[in-house]
């Protein structure tokens, strides 16, 4: 079966983690400073602050903005359940808002008649690594004085009109999970300008000590600490940091790869009368997955088909408000529920050859003539 996501990992990463096993140092250390310091330097911003996951990368961007109980945080329904289950353990409330059909990126219209008294944040999510219009969303942000912590889990290494996602917004929160981009086998990052904040949420992910084991180890009573704020064990590992330090000096290869995947794919898809492709703009987009819309109600009928040819599909996502833990904060979202019910993520990840390339056209095309 040709997957749909797969990571591209070999001799590099072992490397890398060879050394951090020489050290004996397998927690956070200096393969996580290096690590940061990659990543800050790839996308021009002032701080960097790795993390465990970017599921705990969005809860602890979120907490240390001060998002609490009562607190209103908007975000698009049709995404990932990580954001949400951080928005409500915080006692926040979700607000679910509309996808634009073409992108599936962030509805702004619909954002924007949403925001009241309580909002006290915006969540866009850079779907499949397509940018939203931030100057529009951070202009409507600033005039409701809202906050703006970016989802950029499926965007590492995409621009918006010449600036790095991750670099834009109040804050960015990536992840670096074994489908994504790149992988640091688990991991994420929150990325911000301001230094404040982000000496928190350095805080924050060592379960609120204020200078780590490794920050401590060389000094006179190195066993000593001070816990002072709440936190949490959300920080990253050497050995994460190791993978992820092999895949970024990678990463400009893997970018490429799936461009030219995903230019193979429209160029297949874009005669066939019942498949939409969505609206992107390639030259500044590193592309997580592809999606296609298939039209009346065949989406099973379609994935059925392609995994009797040997090709995987998957669905990126359940829309949150149609989920049972979240039906409390259900909203009317017909845009939503429709493009839902349409979507089908087809492979896309660096090594796939020209041949599964070709496989997994073939396929789709032979649905449409069946």
């Amino acid at each position: 079966m040709l997957q749909a996501h797969r990571p591209s990992i070999g001799s590099e990463e072992l490397e890398e983690v060879r050394k951090v096993f020489e050290t004996g140092w397998l927690g956070m250390g200096s393969q996580v400073i290096e690590f940061e310091n990659m990543v800050k330097d790839y996308l021009g911003v002032r701080n960097v602050v790795a993390v465990n996951t970017g599921t705990t990368a969005l809860h602890i961007a979120l907490d240390a903005y001060g998002i609490g109980p009562g607190d209103e945080v908007i975000t698009p329904s049709l995404t990932f359940c990580a954001g949400i289950q951080g928005i409500i353990s915080l006692g926040a409330v979700p607000v679910f808002c509309e996808v634009d059909p073409d992108t599936l990126n962030i509805d702004l219209v619909d954002m924007e008649k949403r925001i009241t008294s309580r909002t006290k944040a915006i969540i866009p999510v850079h779907y499949c690594g397509y940018a939203c219009d931030m100057d529009r969303l951070l202009e409507i942000a600033r005039a409701k004085k809202t906050i703006v912590i970016e989802d950029a889990a499926h965007a590492f290494g995409s621009t918006y009109k010449d600036r790095k996602i991750g670099s834009i917004g109040d804050a960015a929160c990536f992840s670096f999970d074994p489908i994504k981009n790149f992988t640091c086998g688990e991991g994420g990052a929150v990325t911000l300008n301001d230094d404040k904040i982000a000496d928190e949420i350095r805080r924050k992910r060592t379960l609120g000590i204020s200078k780590d084991s490794w920050q401590r180890q060389k000094k006179a009573q190195s066993w000593y600490y001070e816990v002072v704020t709440q936190g949490y064990r959300y920080h990253m590992s050497n050995i994460n940091a190791a993978i992820g330090i092999a895949q970024l000096r990678k990463l400009d290869k893997f970018i490429e790869r799936r461009k030219h995947i995903v230019e193979r794919y429209n160029d297949a898809f874009k005669g066939i009368e019942d498949i939409k492709t969505l609206k992107w703009d390639l030259r500044e987009m590193a592309p997580f997955m592809y999606i296609i819309r298939v039209a009346g109600g065949r989406r099973e009928e379609m994935m059925d088909f392609l995994a009797s040819k040997g090709v995987a599909s998957g669905v990126h996502y359940i829309p949150n408000h149609l989920q049972p833990f979240f039906s409390k904060y259900a909203a009317e979202l017909p845009a939503t529920e429709k493009v839902w019910k349409e979507i089908i993520t087809l492979p896309l990840f660096y090594d796939m050859t020209d041949n599964d390339v070709e496989l997994v056209i073939r396929s789709v095309r032979e649905f449409f003539t069946h």
